[in-house]
């Protein structure tokens, strides 16, 4: 038996006619920058999140950084976040000369350690950028506390965690940007690149809307340096089908998520922790491990995916040793760096599927005499 990390082929599959129809009108109509597509997918995307403004952007990483320069981040600021998450966090801050400043994460949760955040702030601080990684929230009451206190602004990654709550609200509009990523591998996929700011400010989701097109509100006039940074209506229409379907989604990736961690109980191995203030939608299902290489190898050789999500924290990569970090700044996150790794989770996986996936897992541990 072979098991992919995510089989994009069978969600496509099951509702391969609405994506064909929808890409099909799309096209029939030429209507493929901005427009009635992506104004729809807005507003759908906007009652989903319960959140005023949603506004479609070319990538998770262009949502990132626009969020950034909505909140007037320029050269010489800094930016709080965490080493532990994919590279754009870290880059967006870097392209606009900014500076990262990173700290450790909870081993718990894998998200930033939010009681370490108000020993950072300094002068410079302009943003905290917190990253909710794999599908859970980071502890934003405790965030929010700390960007009250030195008047600051927060912007959500909410990348990896589309229709994740904390405490009743919605992941990506808790502080006062929230970023979101379509890539065709998230738990809302596109076919291609796609991303999306949301916010409850008005005057920053004005902003927002100005910088994702060069800087123009009104076209060959520009009030800013903005980027190309828009969100197409193929990818819009594709999103809009989705939509529909995540909440359903989501609750079979927890459904998975459940019954991995009731078979994988009792092993050497640390188990998701969901924070008790979370609702989880496992964009990735992540057990650590110490002996995480061989455990990978071994599952390969049975024909088993897995991934590590991310084997490199970011403080740790050469574009960044300009920043003076070095190995051992940051334990929890290197630490997890050398012991994650990710089973397959997609909403379309079979139990049979996983019985497999446990089983040689078992067996690695508990090989037969």
């Amino acid at each position: 038996m072979k098991i992919a990390s995510l089989d994009l082929k069978r969600q496509y599959e099951s509702i391969r006619e609405e994506i064909d129809k929808a890409v099909l009108e799309v096209i029939s109509s030429q209507l493929y920058i901005l427009g009635p597509y992506v104004e729809a997918f807005e507003r759908s995307m906007a009652k989903f999140c319960r959140v005023k403004h949603a506004i479609g952007i070319s990538s998770g990483t262009d949502a990132i950084l626009i969020a950034l320069m909505a909140c007037g981040v320029k050269r010489g600021d800094e930016v709080i976040t965490t080493p532990f998450t994919f590279f754009a966090t870290g880059s967006s801050i870097a392209r606009l000369e900014a500076v990262p400043v990173f700290v450790d994460i909870d081993p718990s949760t894998y998200n930033i350690d939010v009681n370490k955040i108000a020993g950072v702030v300094s002068k410079k601080t302009k943003v905290i950028l917190p990253v909710h990684l794999y599908g859970q929230c980071a502890d934003m009451d405790a965030i929010l506390q700390v960007a009250r206190e030195h008047k600051l602004m927060v912007v959500e990654d909410a990348a990896q965690a589309i229709g994740a709550v904390y405490k009743g609200g919605q992941a990506g509009t808790l502080g006062d940007l929230g970023c979101f990523s379509f890539y065709p591998t998230k738990n809302l996929g596109g076919c291609g690149d796609g991303g999306l700011v949301a916010s409850n400010d008005d005057s920053l989701a004005e902003l927002v809307n100005i910088l994702r097109v060069h800087g123009s509100k009104q076209r060959y006039y520009h009030s800013h340096i903005g980027i190309n940074g828009r969100l197409d209506a193929l990818q819009a229409a594709i999103l809009s089908v989705k939509l529909k379907y995540l909440d359903e989604w989501s609750e079979k990736r927890r459904m998975v998520a459940s019954y991995y961690s009731a078979h994988l109980e009792g092993l050497p191995i640390r188990l998701p922790v969901i924070a008790p203030y979370n609702t989880h939608i496992f964009h990735q299902y992540v057990i650590a491990v110490s002996k995480r290489d061989a455990l990978r190898s071994y599952l390969e050789q049975q024909g088993i995916d897995s991934a590590i999500y991310y084997p490199v924290p970011l403080h740790l990569q050469q574009c960044f040793e300009y920043l003076g970090y070095k190995r051992g700044d940051f334990p929890e996150s290197e630490r997890a760096a050398n012991e994650v790794l990710a089973l397959p989770i997609f909403p379309e996986i079979t139990q049979e599927e996983q019985d497999f996936v446990i089983g040689h897992v078992k067996k690695f541990f508990k090989p037969a005499p």
